[in-house]
């Protein structure tokens, strides 16, 4: 091999190591300022309490600004497109939910991000429990009770934030025979502040917004829309077991932090380790628990294959379920 020949494999070698190099102390230096977490729904729900705990953590462990911004709307859609148009670098991310990367393209004919090539997964963040919720001042005490009243009146109406949860209720209320109207909403927030109201006769959404309310004694959860463990309200049946149909087990929804495709694999394995690490903490543990957050971390690729599990899962139950969403 001749020098100059020698000397071109060697340059193309290099300049072809030098992403990899770029990426490595990009790494080595991140944080150097400020991340956004984008929320893609009005403040107060579990996405939202659940972002702001791993946000004030991570500023504190990194000493740089770890700011939340709300981006309702669009079922998520708004602000999924912002985190993907975004430059890869690990300063935007995204609290993706089941909504975001399985439901919108489960139930939707079009949409302006695709959730299977426009992000890079993070870690999976949390797998909530849904409840399924009525006024404790003159609502049913029991599901029974609640189809009995349903199918008395004819005139019930039910709140739901996510796609998620208001497919849930449609499940619920086809099982039970009834015929319920779905008044959709565009958070937890304002799903709660619907049955404190009384615009809507029940609930169905995260245990985190109503849990508070709950413990006031102002709302009574008839039932959980999973058979999991729920140490803050140890007392509530799955629905699945409370209204006699097994086929509605597992309906719950869950959260996870994603960034734009191509950011590079070390910050993504960074910013992975220390919600790992945040979780390992036990007051935070706690205290997101306490608050009807079930944390539960994963690796990337642990993360990306249960979501596309799960968008294969979710895709069947919608077709099968004959379901129109206006």
């Amino acid at each position: 091999m001749t020098v100059s020949r020698r000397s071109v494999l060697t340059a193309l070698g290099a300049s072809a190591l030098l992403p990899l190099r770029l990426a490595q102390a990009q790494a080595q230096t991140y944080p150097n300022r400020t991340i956004r977490i984008i929320v893609p729904f009005p403040a107060g729900g579990p996405t939202d309490i659940l972002s702001r705990v791993i946000a004030q953590k991570m500023s504190e462990d990194w000493g740089q600004p770890v700011v939340i911004e709300n981006r309702p709307g669009a079922d998520t859609a708004i602000g999924a497109v912002q985190v993907a148009k975004a430059a890869p670098d690990g300063y935007m991310l995204l609290a993706a939910m089941d909504t975001t990367l399985v439901m919108n393209p489960a139930t939707k004919r079009s949409l302006p991000y695709d959730p299977f090539k426009d992000f890079a997964s993070v870690t999976l963040a949390a797998k909530n429990t849904s409840l399924l919720t009525v006024r404790a001042d003159g609502g049913p005490k029991t599901i029974a009770a609640l189809i009995a009243r349903a199918k008395a009146s004819g005139k019930m109406n039910y709140g739901a934030g996510i796609i998620t949860t208001r497919l849930a209720g449609y499940m619920f209320n086809r099982a039970a025979g009834i015929n319920v109207q779905l008044i959709p909403y565009k958070g937890s927030a304002e799903v709660v502040q619907g049955l404190l109201t009384g615009a809507v006769d029940y609930i169905i959404d995260g245990t985190a917004s109503s849990l508070p309310l709950i413990k006031a004694g102002q709302f009574r959860p008839l039932a959980k829309l999973n058979s999991r463990p729920l140490p803050s309200l140890p007392d509530v049946p799955p629905l699945s077991e409370a209204a006699g149909m097994p086929e509605l087990d597992d309906m719950s929804s869950w959260i996870a932090l994603v960034a734009p495709a191509g950011t590079p694999r070390a910050i993504i394995d960074k910013l992975q380790g220390k919600v790992a690490a945040i979780y390992a903490d036990r007051k935070t543990y706690d205290k997101l628990i306490e608050a009807g957050i079930n944390p539960v971390s994963s690796t990337p690729e642990e993360f990306d294959a249960f979501f596309r599990k799960e968008a294969v899962r979710w895709a069947a139950a919608f077709k099968e379920s004959g379901i129109k969403f206006n």
